[in-house]
């Protein structure tokens, strides 16, 4: 329920607090005063679109703020603080939930949920739960196959509901499997083609058998061999350096030379005896190294040119494969993981002859859930005729009466049904669609009859109509007040309306009220009761706020709009 809405520099409207509260309450005022910019808010409340144009002329931003009651606990509850907002408990498993939405002159938005920012998608989820708005533009869709079928679904609750959550997860199941089906089949040659070519790769992989890092292994030992003789020149005269079998001195004699002399020496001064030790290390190092290096003249001289002719073979067919997949590093992972991807391109047939099956069980079952909804909504369809039907006689349409058909249609996530609302208007008449039969007035009492028969059904607990009363006067405007009342005894109810007949029934009246300065027009809203009001009404119905016949019209209408019950 909505317990107060404030707004500022909205429209024409500078700054105006509505306190709403339960039941029923009426909006009216001159044309032009702002009305409509009630709606308006309640809207960018509800997640629509912001338009720069709903900002007042000179100011920076519109400001809209709500206070909802809602249940501590459930889906709005819970949404909310998935949005990272709160809602603050009042009691009796009631809480406080404050929405807000700011729009600049520039066009930017901004929402608030429970007193965090949101996006304002967020904001269109919790009016699925909050409030229905309707207006004349809803009164349009009402003449959409989709809207009437939508009002029956809404009608029959959970026994349309489930049927329907269990078709439409059905019908996905059915269309992703004919998508799997048709995509195989489709694409079956060139599947193929990836197979052998995939098989070419993977005979090739395991004939030439790569290793990891084998590819910069084989450039190195390349280099390595392409070089042999310049290196074993170096090899060899540092070999002689260390250790030389001819006449000139090497390393390895002149370090025992030195170790030697120190020797004879250390008697004498015992701190040469540990350079003489140095001395012996370096002899015995010096050694090894030279036999290391005669090793290294050895290896090179055993290659010879037979191996490097190996070792360019070798990196010849690495090189192939790697121009063939990108890098080593690819052809080794596709030699790792290409026999399952093959294993699954060869399984097409058998895979064919698996999702044909399937996809005739899923369309067995699809076929199925589709018959269910459909006569769950053929059952309600019936109920809601009779309803709709009985509502319209109430709204001084005694003799019409409404068929809602369920026919079958072309099949989609709604449903194999197309749902007709018809109205035959008088007695004799066939019935005929609403969208061609129904003039403004009864269009929109047969979306109020429709409106009033659904919320018996529960759901959501705020109904806003936007001057839904277009076309209507007289009696007919009176009944319309007296079921808007009926209906607000079970949801809130929020009318803008100009009929003096429908807003005498209203238990709370509000005026949009303008003035001018010469350069700027503002308009706030008062509550309105007692004189204020009977002038209010006075003026609805015959634009003469203090004329004595208006005013005692004004007088019964409000007597009678007390008696409702």
């Amino acid at each position: 329920m909505i317990e107060q809405i404030t707004l500022r520099d909205l429209g024409v409207i500078a700054q105006a607090t509505l306190p709403m509260g339960p039941g029923f309450t009426a909006i009216t005022g001159e044309t032009g005063a702002g009305k409509t910019m009630v709606v308006t808010g309640l809207g960018l409340l509800m997640g629509a679109r912001s338009d720069a144009g709903t900002v007042r002329s000179g100011a920076e931003q519109a400001v809209v703020e709500g206070v909802w009651i809602v249940p501590e606990e459930g889906a709005v509850g819970e949404r909310v603080r998935d949005a990272g907002g709160e809602v603050e408990p009042i009691g009796d498993g009631r809480a406080e939930l404050y929405l807000g939405r700011t729009v600049t002159a520039e066009g930017r938005s901004r929402a608030s949920v429970g007193g965090r920012t949101a996006p304002a998608g967020v904001l269109a989820e919790l009016a699925e739960h909050l409030v229905v708005v309707h207006g004349q533009s809803d009164q349009l869709r009402l003449r959409s196959g989709a809207a009437q079928r939508d009002a029956l679904d809404r009608f029959g609750a959970e026994r349309i509901a489930e049927p329907l959550a269990r078709y439409r997860a059905d019908f996905d199941a059915a269309k992703s499997l004919e998508s799997e089906l048709a995509d195989l089949t489709a694409h079956r040659a060139e599947r193929a083609r990836e197979a052998d070519h995939l098989r070419a790769a993977l005979a090739e992989l395991e004939q030439v058998d790569p290793q990891p890092g084998e590819d910069l292994e084989l450039a190195q030992r390349s280099a390595r061999l392409a070089g042999a003789e310049e290196l074993r020149l170096a090899a060899t005269a540092a070999h002689e350096a260390l250790s030389s079998d001819g006449d000139a001195p090497d390393v390895v004699t002149l370090l025992g030379e030195a170790r030697r002399a120190l020797e004879r020496a250390a008697a004498s001064d015992l701190a040469l005896a540990a350079h003489a030790g140095a001395l012996e290390d370096l002899g015995y190092r010096a050694s090894d190294l030279a036999t290391e290096l005669s090793g290294y003249v050895a290896d090179l001289d055993d290659a010879g040119p037979h191996e490097l002719a190996a070792v360019e073979e070798r990196r010849a067919l690495i090189g192939a494969i790697v121009r063939a997949h990108g890098t080593l590093d690819d052809a080794l992972a596709l030699r790792a993981e290409g026999g399952l991807r093959l294993a699954d391109l060869d399984d097409d047939g058998d895979r064919v002859e698996r999702l044909t099956a399937e996809a005739a069980a899923a369309q067995a079952r699809l076929d199925e859930s589709a018959a269910r909804l459909t006569q769950a909504r053929t059952d309600a369809a019936e109920r809601l005729s009779a309803a709709v039907t009985t509502e319209l006689h109430a709204l001084a349409l005694p003799d019409a009466r409404v068929v809602v058909a369920v026919e079958p249609g072309a099949p989609s996530a709604a449903g194999r049904d197309e749902v007709a609302i018809l109205l035959a208007p008088h007695p004799g008449a066939d019935p005929r669609p609403v969208a061609k039969s129904a003039s403004g007035g009864e269009l929109s009492r047969v979306m109020l009859a429709i409106e009033v028969v659904i919320a018996g059904n529960g759901g959501v607990a705020t109904f806003v109509f936007d001057e839904i009363d277009a076309g209507i006067g007289g009696a007919a405007a009176i009944e319309v007040g007296r079921r808007l009342a009926a209906l607000a005894e079970t949801s809130q109810v929020i009318v803008v309306t100009h009929l003096a007949q429908v807003a005498a029934f209203a238990g709370n009246h509000l005026s949009v009220v303008k003035a001018s300065d010469g350069s700027v027009t503002a308009s706030n809203v008062r509550a309105l009761d007692g004189a204020g009001r009977e002038a209010e009404m006075a003026r609805l119905l015959s634009g003469l706020p203090d004329s004595p016949a208006a005013l005692e019209h004004a007088r019964e209408l409000l007597g009678l709009g007390a008696q409702r019950d």
